[in-house]
């Protein structure tokens, strides 16, 4: 039903029954068949497009994006079991343009010979933009069938013509109950699982162990095989794992956060938002969650810092003091204590009233600036340092304000271009909504 490259093959071990000992029950474990996947209903669902074509061999190139553990080799896997092509699996991680030259010409005899390849690559935004660029002829001319996986957003790590050309198919977490599935089947087949050890997990400690995975199958089962080894037999053979012994195992969970990447922005994006929205039990979460990922503490007081002004401004000035003292805070006491200083600017800031006239204002000013260029600055505004200067006019009929209070509003400060434009807009203190 399919053709492989013997070399290097990532699937053949799934398909190897004697190897099982050998194989981490991750692999053991991975779905043969769409019958045996578990969650990604939504992309690879019964009747959906993505499985008929990977069903029926007419999958054009595509990129597989999303978390670690969330199927993207599986479905690679999938379409090797389908394809009647010749099925390449490449790594971008531990491979080169030398290697994928190899590959492209051998994809070329065969193509003389009426054969198609499918060329898989793992982790494909290891590949830098010039390197990305090296797949765009074959894959133009359809010497290869592309199938990318990537955890990285690809707007981002691969090219736009080579995005042109793939389907970009999104992948989810695995959800908590598709995890609760994985680990049934894990406890309950003793061909590839673990079914002989007659192991049994405590509600709690399943629970658990599927938090811990974090939408991640592979996490999951990892955790699993590790637990039930250390789990002891009792006279009856069987093993029980308790939350006391997971939690001992585990020691603690980990949760998915690459400060570089793309769930960076997410999360510091929703924690914005949350300020924004007046929600400090949102803020506070999301706060949270990138302190448990590593976050660097900087980065978030520069975002209190920048927040105060741009969401809050002049409807509480003291905001900007707050969150610049949370940043002294920072540098000052250090983590962990300085969660605690986060924590009260964090709670302080999305409960304080809301105006951004002062940003707008600035945006608005910007705007006319790069509109209209570079307007005179009117003559009653300018300094007459030189007597030339005060014959050219300059400075006259300017109106000292502390001599007459009343220059303040009649008296211009805007090129006649933009006479009357009005660039802050200060919320009535009755339109302020304020969470106390």
């Amino acid at each position: 039903m399919q053709g492989h490259d013997s070399t290097g093959d990532l699937f053949a071990v799934s398909r190897d029954s004697t190897s099982v000992g050998r194989v981490p029950l991750a692999e053991r474990l991975r779905p043969r068949h769409f019958d045996d996947l578990v969650g990604q209903d939504d992309v690879v669902g019964a009747g959906r497009p993505l499985r008929q074509a990977i069903e029926e061999d007419r999958l054009s190139s595509v990129i597989f994006w999303g978390p670690p553990g969330c199927g993207k080799t599986t479905l690679a896997g999938l379409v090797a079991q389908y394809t009647k092509s010749q099925f390449v699996p490449f790594s971008a991680v531990t491979g080169g343009i030398p290697e994928l030259r190899e590959i492209i010409k051998a994809a070329e005899q065969r193509r003389a010979t009426g054969r198609a390849t499918t060329l898989f690559v793992d982790e494909i935004h290891r590949f830098n933009k010039a390197q990305q660029d090296a797949f765009l002829p074959h894959v133009e001319r359809g010497t290869v069938v592309l199938i990318g996986a990537t955890t990285e957003n690809p707007s981002f790590e691969l090219i736009a013509p080579l995005l042109s050309r793939s389907l970009v198919v999104v992948l989810q977490p695995l959800t908590g109950e598709a995890l609760g599935s994985i680990l049934e089947r894990a406890i309950t087949d003793s061909e590839r699982g673990l079914g002989s050890l007659r192991l049994t997990i405590e509600p709690v400690a399943r629970q658990r162990l599927i938090a811990f995975g974090n939408g991640d199958a592979r996490s999951v089962l990892t955790a699993l095989e590790f637990v039930a080894g250390q789990a002891p037999v009792s006279r009856d053979g069987t093993r029980t794992i308790d939350a006391q012994r997971l939690d001992t195992a585990l020691m603690a969970q980990s949760l998915r956060y690459d400060k570089s990447g793309e769930e960076h922005y997410n999360l510091v994006s929703a924690y914005i938002k949350s300020l924004r929205d007046s929600d400090p039990d949102g803020a506070l979460y999301w706060l949270a969650r990138m302190l448990e990922g590593g976050e660097n503490p900087r980065f978030i007081a520069r975002r209190m810092v920048i927040f105060a002004s741009e969401d809050i401004g002049n409807a509480d000035p003291q905001a900007l003091v707050i969150a610049n003292a949370v940043a002294q805070a920072v540098e000052f006491v250090g983590l962990p204590e300085a969660q605690i200083n986060l924590a009260q600017g964090t709670t302080y800031l999305a409960s304080r009233p809301k105006d951004n006239a002062s940003y707008v204002g600035l945006q608005e000013a910007r705007r006319d600036a790069r509109q209209y260029g570079n307007l005179g600055v009117p003559l009653h505004l300018r300094n007459a340092v030189t007597s030339l200067m005060k014959d050219l006019g300059y400075g006259k009929g300017y109106r000292y304000v502390h001599d007459d209070p009343a220059a303040s509003c009649d008296q211009g400060h805007l090129p006649d271009s933009l006479k009357g434009a009005r660039y802050y807009r200060p919320r009535t203190p009755s339109s302020d909504k304020e969470r106390g």
